[in-house]
């Protein structure tokens, strides 16, 4: 179960006492459960402190125009910051993306292509074109696709439009995990043991492996967000990790190369931001947390880190800097270090690009990073100096997927969203999105909804804001990973700052189940259920009461509803009163008062249990009064490998799920496949 699992809640029957009515099923489902829709909210891309701050001089020019060569959120966000700077945008689409919001924020959009990445996104050619036919005098790559791609900064120089971001030289250098290891060396830069140079063959990693000796990091010489990464622990895991990162890195970045490192057991995932502008000034704005993961890819980042001191972060930052220095490098970028449980640090790689958790550091910096990178990329000295950049307050992110968290803690879900409404009525919340309701979350791009951020006086509050933006986020027509993200934030480990990247296979090693229910939260639940319920019944006869009715109803005087509620496989008896707003239930031998405006037509309600305030959503109520709701936001395989699903250029192993013989196989190297899709029989 997910977030907060229920499971069934069942009302069987109610009524008087003594008399008892058929009634219907009332089906508590979860976080988990919910099918979800986005909602276009462009005004309010930035609702907490983190771009408030951070003023624009009218009086420093830059471009009048920039093509954002990219998508989705992270288009609508360098879109946000160019407004506020008066600049004119131009926005690329493939044709399926048309309607996107990104593309209504712009001033001017231009279609690329189709569909398929190599063909729109990725297509230099026709996105050179849509420069050329605009006029745009700059491009923001975004982060992805062609953001770390030193041929388009190359065609962009050769046109003399400005690329936003460093310069090809860094972007090289960097991109390469081989070369960038011996430049961070050179730096002084603490790396990780290992071996420097290109993997050619399975035989020839074993024999590296065996030397550098288990377990060791098998990854993509020129790739980043975790794809084209394997862990190994011994000879066989090493040669099929050799075969999936050698694919996955050919599909992700067309270059197989490969590098074997030792790999660091139980490490935090700490990165620092750093800023450099073309006058050889270079700052690090401090570092952002991101050791919640699932297959290398991040899911809750925070800034700052509760880990370090201030001794460690100074050592950090002052290396990451050395480094950026060394390649001479002008925007923003990220150094990213593994760090071990005595505070050791290692170079993992640099991104020469806006990181997608960059919001937390704008948060409690107060800086706009997409306003300073394009003040670099016209030419302009940074504004600020090292003891000018503050840790004020802390921040939060939680990447909403449209993702089944059940499912390996989340793989990914399309379908289309009919139903969105970001939290942003409540304090210290920010929503970097790019969809509306009737956006497709589709098979060809990256299942991101939104990031959603809450910024506090301290980590507690944040977590705080965290939870009850998670309550409040209403998301219909896709299955989603709230659930997940809502038990990660209030996870004691957690809570205790107790994390490494191993946190989610430690914390829940067959699996997320979903939230398991205290007893004081299950006679909560109940208690919620069945004031709901009779709070739709008491609506349904005020509706039946017709003074023009040729036919007159007699209103039953219930004074009390005895309820039979299945929860999971348990039946409770439940009793029922209710005066005004308010619901005193009988659950369990204990009486819970229940109050709230009980706003049958609204997706959230809001209701206190006892001086306690919930947050529950109802998902959907069938006319038959069948009703799902959310509460608290709710196979291990054995046996040989049988098939291969590439999904987000990710490569997952399919294994049996137990011994037998293939019977069937109802799909072929390169078929697009679903989710329910047949694709092996076994007997």
């Amino acid at each position: 179960m997910a977030g907060l699992w229920v499971g069934e809640a069942a009302l069987v029957t109610a009524g008087r006492r003594g008399r008892r009515w058929p009634q219907p099923l009332l089906r508590s489902a979860a976080l988990w459960t919910l099918k979800h829709v986005p909602h276009y909210s462009r005004q309010h891309l930035v609702v907490s402190r983190s771009l408030c701050s951070a003023g624009y001089d009218s009086n420093e020019k830059t471009f009048d125009k920039i093509l954002v060569a990219n998508r989705g959120e992270i288009a609508c966000r360098v879109i946000k910051t160019c407004k506020k700077m008066g600049i004119k945008t131009v926005a690329i689409h493939s044709d399926v993306d048309a309607s996107s919001v990104h593309v209504k924020m712009a001033d001017e959009a231009v279609c690329v292509g189709p569909a398929p990445t190599s063909k729109s996104y990725l297509n230099m050619d026709a996105i050179m074109e849509a420069i050329k036919k605009t006029g745009a005098q700059a491009v923001h790559p975004g982060y992805g696709f062609l953001s770390e791609n030193k041929e388009f900064a190359k065609c962009l120089a050769a046109e003399d439009v400005i690329f936003i971001g460093p310069d090809t030289h860094a972007i090289q250098a960097m991109g390469d995990k081989i070369e960038s290891k011996l430049l961070a060396k050179n730096a002084k830069v603490n790396t990780i043991p290992g071996f420097d140079g290109v993997v050619k063959d399975a035989d020839e990693a074993v024999r590296i492996a065996r030397e550098i000796g288990y377990p060791v990091m098998i990854k993509a010489s020129a790739g980043g967000g975790g794809k084209g990464m394997r862990i190994a622990w011994d000879d066989e895991e090493t040669r099929d990790g050799f075969r999936f990162s050698s694919q996955e890195a050919a599909s992700s970045f067309g270059d197989d190369r490969l590098l074997i490192e030792k790999f660091i057991d139980n490490p935090r995932h700490i990165e620092v931001q750093v800023l450099g502008d073309k006058h050889g000034n270079a700052l690090w704005l401090n570092e952002r947390e991101c050791s919640i993961q699932r297959r290398n890819q991040k899911v809750v980042e925070e800034a700052p880190s509760l880990f370090l001191d201030s001794e460690t972060r100074r050592a950090m930052g002052e290396q990451a800097v050395a480094l950026a220095k060394a390649v001479n490098y002008s925007s923003a970028g990220t150094v990213e270090f593994l760090v071990d449980s005595k505070k050791n640090f290692y170079f993992l790689e640099m991104n020469t690009r806006l990181q997608v958790e960059h919001p937390v550091t704008e948060c409690i910096t107060g800086l706009d990073l997409v306003q300073e990178m394009i003040r670099v990329a016209k030419g302009y000295p940074l504004r600020h100096k090292q003891a000018d950049i503050p840790i004020s307050g802390w921040a939060v992110e939680c990447r909403v997927y449209a993702e089944d968290p059940y499912k390996s803690f989340g793989l990914p879900s399309i379908g289309r969203l009919s139903q969105y409404q970001e939290p942003l009525h409540l304090p210290g919340v920010r929503v970097d999105s790019g969809i509306q309701p009737g956006s497709d979350i589709s098979i060809y791009y990256d299942p991101m909804i939104s990031k959603l951020i809450t910024y506090g006086s301290d980590r507690r509050e944040a977590l705080k804001r965290m939870e009850d933006a998670l309550d409040n986020y209403v998301i219909r027509g896709v299955t989603h990973n709230i659930a997940l993200l809502r038990e990660v934030i209030i996870s004691s480990r957690f809570v205790k700052g107790d994390i490494n990247t191993k946190f989610l296979s430690d914390v829940y090693p067959d699996g997320f189940k979903g939230h398991q229910l205290s007893e004081n939260e299950r006679n909560q639940l109940l208690a919620i259920a069945s004031s709901l319920f009779v709070a739709s019944q008491l609506r349904a006869h005020h509706f039946q009461e017709d003074e023009n009715s040729r036919v007159p109803i007699v209103k039953p005087q219930v004074a009390n509803w005895e309820l039979s509620v299945k929860l999971h496989d348990e039946v409770y008896t439940v009793v029922a009163s209710n005066s005004g707003p308010t619901f005193s239930v009988e659950v369990d031998e204990s009486k819970l008062n229940v109050t709230g405006a009980w706003n049958l037509a609204s997706p959230l309600l809001s209701v206190n249990v006892d001086g306690t305030q919930r947050m529950i959503q109802c998902l959907s109520r069938e006319a038959g009064g069948n009703m799902s709701i959310q509460f608290l936001g709710t196979v291990v395989a054995e046996g040989q490998e049988i098939c291969v699903i590439e999904a987000m250029k990710m490569q997952n192993s399919m294994t049996a799920g137990k011994t037998g013989k293939v019977k069937s196989v109802h799909c072929k190297a390169g078929d697009t496949v679903g989710e329910g899709d047949l694709l092996v029989e076994l007997e």
